[in-house]
C-alpha cells in the first residue's frame, strides 16, 4: 500500500519545483487519495501539484474535487490542459462541473472542446438540477437483440475502453428504445452462438429522465443493481445512472440532515460546508439560526420573569426550571431523530397509518419515560434539602407532562415538515429543544400555580 506524502513534504517539493519526485512519490496512489492530498492545498498549489500527476491521474483526481474547488483550480490551469482534463473525465461529471462554470468560463472553455464532448455536455447539462437526466452519464455499453452471445463480448471488448461500467449491458433496438438488460456473467456463461434476445432479462428496473434522483438511487438500493438505465419518454435508452452516484447522493443526503438537525444547514441555498464554505457564508448561516433560536429564548425568559409573584412566594420552584425544559427538549430530540431515520431508511411516510404507528410505538415508551425520570428527579429533590410535598407534586406532573409532550412534538414534527413540503431535518434539534423551552415552562407554572397558588393566595 503506498504511503501519504505530508503535506509538508508535498509543499516542500513543490517550492522547489521538483515534480519529477511528486510524480514518482504519488504514482501509486488512489485517485481518492491524491484528491484528498490536492485538496488540503491552496488552489494555486494545487494546480502546480496537478501537473505532477499523469494525464489520466489528472482527470480522475479533478473529478473528486468539488464544484467550488474545481473551478478555483482551473484558474490556476492553462487553457489547453483545462481542456484536456475536462475531455477526459465521466460524462456525468464532466456535465456538473459545465453547471459549475460561469458564462465567461464556459466560452473559454467550449472552442478547446472537440465536437462531441460539446454536445455531450449541452446534452446532460440541459436537464433541471436534481434529475436523473442531470445525473445520468452516457459511458455506457449498448447491444442489439439479434447478436450472438460471441459477437457481444466481442463488441463489448471494443467498447470497453469507453464506458463506465461494464458489468451490465443494454440491449436497444434500431431507434434506441430499451429491449433488456444482460450481466457480463451471463454473457461469459453462455453457449456462444446464443441470442442476445434468448438471454437478455426484459422488464428491467429503469428510471425516467424527469425523475427525482433521489428516488433513482432508491431504485437502485431496491433492485441491488450497478446502474439504473434512464429513458425519455418514448422509451428511448439516454443514459445511466450508477451506484456510486446513489452513494453520494446517500452521503449528501446523511450530511445534509446532519446539518439542518444541528441548526447549521442553511434556509437557501447549500449547506455549510467546513472545507468549502467562506467563513463569512458560515458565520452568516449559523447566525441566521441562533438568532431564531434566540427569539424563542427571549420568550421563555420573559413569560418566567412574569411568575414573579409565584417564585417570590415560593423560591424553590426556580431551581428546577433548567432540568424540567431540558427534558422536554432532549426527549424531543430523542424521537425526533428515531422518526428521521426511519424516513431516511423509507420506512415511513407521510400517510396516516404510519402517523398512527409512530404514535403507538412512542407513547408507550414516552409513559413509561416520563414516570421513571420524574420519580428519580422527585427523589433527588429531597436529598439534603426539605421540599413541601406539592412542590414535589408540581416537579413531579410537570417531568412527566413535558416528557410525554417534548416525545410526541419530536416524533410528529418531520411529519409536519414534509406536510409543509419542506425538509423534516429543518426542524433542528436546537429548534425542537427551544420550543419545548418555552411549552415546558407554561406547563410548569400552569401546574405550579393549580396547586400552590391557593395557598400563596393566589388566583
Amino acid at each position: 500500500m503506498a504511503v501519504l506524502m505530508s503535506q509538508a513534504a508535498l509543499r516542500a517539493h513543490l517550492a522547489q519545483g521538483d515534480l519529477l519526485t511528486l510524480r514518482e512519490a504519488l504514482a501509486e496512489l488512489h485517485p481518492a487519495d491524491l484528491a484528498n492530498e490536492v485538496g488540503g492545498l491552496p488552489p494555486s498549489e494545487a494546480a502546480q501539484l496537478m501537473r505532477a500527476l499523469t494525464p489520466a491521474q489528472q482527470s480522475k483526481v479533478f473529478g473528486y474535487f468539488g464544484p467550488r474547488f474545481q473551478i478555483a483550480i482551473a484558474r490556476h490551469i492553462a487553457r489547453p490542459d483545462f481542456a484536456r482534463i475536462v475531455t477526459d473525465m465521466s460524462h456525468d461529471e464532466r456535465a456538473d462541473l459545465w453547471k459549475a462554470l460561469s458564462p465567461e468560463q464556459r466560452a473559454m472553455l467550449l472552442p478547446a472542446l472537440a465536437q462531441a464532448e460539446r454536445e455531450d455536455i449541452r446534452r446532460l447539462a440541459a436537464y433541471p438540477e436534481g434529475t436523473a437526466g442531470a445525473a445520468m452519464t452516457s459511458d455506457y455499453a449498448t447491444l442489439a437483440p439479434d447478436m450472438t452471445a460471441a459477437e457481444a463480448i466481442a463488441h463489448l471488448r471494443r467498447e470497453a475502453p469507453d464506458t463506465e461500467t461494464l458489468y451490465t449491458a443494454y440491449v436497444v433496438d434500431a431507434e434506441r428504445r430499451l429491449k433488456g438488460v444482460i450481466t457480463l456473467r451471463d454473457l461469459i456463461l453462455a453457449d456462444e452462438r446464443r441470442s442476445i434476445s434468448d438471454l437478455m432479462m426484459v422488464n428491467a428496473p429503469s428510471g425516467r429522465v424527469e425523475e427525482p434522483l433521489r428516488e433513482i438511487a432508491e431504485r437502485i438500493a431496491a433492485y441491488d443493481v450497478f446502474a439504473l438505465p434512464i429513458l425519455t419518454a418514448g422509451g428511448r435508452l439516454v443514459g445511466i445512472v450508477t451506484i456510486d452516484v446513489a452513494l453520494d447522493i446517500g452521503r449528501a443526503a446523511s450530511a445534509a440532515t446532519l446539518a439542518r438537525f444541528g441548526a447549521t444547514g442553511a434556509l437557501a441555498g447549500d449547506d455549510l460546508d467546513l472545507r468549502g464554505s467562506s467563513l463569512g457564508r458560515i458565520f452568516r448561516v449559523r447566525l441566521v439560526w441562533l438568532s431564531i433560536l434566540c427569539v424563542f429564548g427571549v420568550v421563555t425568559a420573559g413569560y418566567i420573569a412574569g411568575q414573579e409573584a409565584l417564585l417570590a412566594e415560593v423560591l424553590i420552584l426556580a431551581a428546577f426550571v433548567a432540568p424540567i425544559i431540558d427534558m422536554g427538549g432532549n426527549t424531543g430530540s430523542q424521537s425526533a431523530t428515531l422518526v428521521l431515520r426511519a424516513m431516511a431508511l423509507g420506512q415511513l411516510e407521510l400517510r396516516a397509518r404510519d402517523i398512527w404507528f409512530v404514535l403507538r410505538r412512542e407513547l408507550p415508551v414516552l409513559a413509561g419515560l416520563g414516570l421513571v425520570v420524574a420519580s428519580l428527579m422527585a427523589v433527588l429533590a429531597t436529598l439534603g434539602q426539605s421540599i413541601a410535598p406539592q412542590v414535589l407534586w408540581v416537579i413531579w406532573l410537570t417531568m412527566v407532562a413535558v416528557t410525554i409532550l417534548g416525545g410526541v412534538l419530536g416524533a410528529l414534527a418531520p411529519f409536519a415538515a414534509r406536510r409543509l413540503g419542506t425538509d423534516p431535518a429543518a426542524m433542528s434539534a436546537p429548534l425542537i429543544t427551544s420550543l419545548m423551552d418555552l411549552v415546558g415552562v407554561v406547563i410548569y407554572f400552569a401546574i405550579a400555580w393549580a396547586l400552590l397558588g391557593p395557598l400563596t393566595g393566589g388566583a
